[in-house]
């Protein structure tokens, strides 16, 4: 299936359980030391008031194909460490996705007995190649497994010490 096929989802949830505290997947999360270490290896910068913007900065390797230097910026909603984090988002390393506009995620942690679970929504309702982009539809074209990747990255690294990557 291409990604012009694929159905679109205005909402995308993803659940992932790990076996880390709350206040690890938090600090992974919002910590550059920690968002440097998996997925596509960029710089958060927060400040975790509301209102307050946050910034992703592309990683050497995504500079290297021509990202900007702010790859993802956003603005803090709501941040209730280590519970939940709500911001804004807007990619901006494609012009068309830019234009539509910012999307809404949130990050919601809870304790449970399978280890902790982590939930990111993503509400993409008016942004149609952004959903395809984070939903790993344009996979094929080099454009990243979206979510469900950059999630069990995560896993993956706070369970064993390393990415997926190795």
């Amino acid at each position: 299936m291409t990604a012009t096929s694929e159905t679109l989802v205005t909402t995308q949830v993803y659940r992932v359980y790990i076996k880390a505290t709350p206040e690890a997947i938090w600090e992974a999360i919002t910590s550059p030391e920690w968002t440097e270490r998996y997925g596509y290896g960029g710089r958060v910068e927060y400040d975790l008031r509301p209102g307050a913007p946050y910034k992703f900065y592309a990683s050497e390797a995504m500079l290297a194909y021509g990202a900007p230097s702010v790859v993802i910026d956003c603005e803090v909603v709501e941040a209730d460490p280590p519970r939940k984090l709500v911001l804004t988002w807007r990619l901006l390393m494609d012009p068309d996705i830019m234009a539509e506009g910012f999307s809404r995620i949130t990050y919601e942690i809870t304790p449970s007995d399978r280890g902790t679970k982590l939930t990111v929504t993503h509400d993409v309702s008016r942004a149609p190649r952004l959903a395809l982009l984070v939903g790993g539809a344009m996979e094929e074209t080099g454009a990243g497994g979206g979510w469900a990747w950059v999630l069990s990255d995560l896993k993956t690294l706070l369970e064993t010490g390393a990415t997926l990557a190795g």
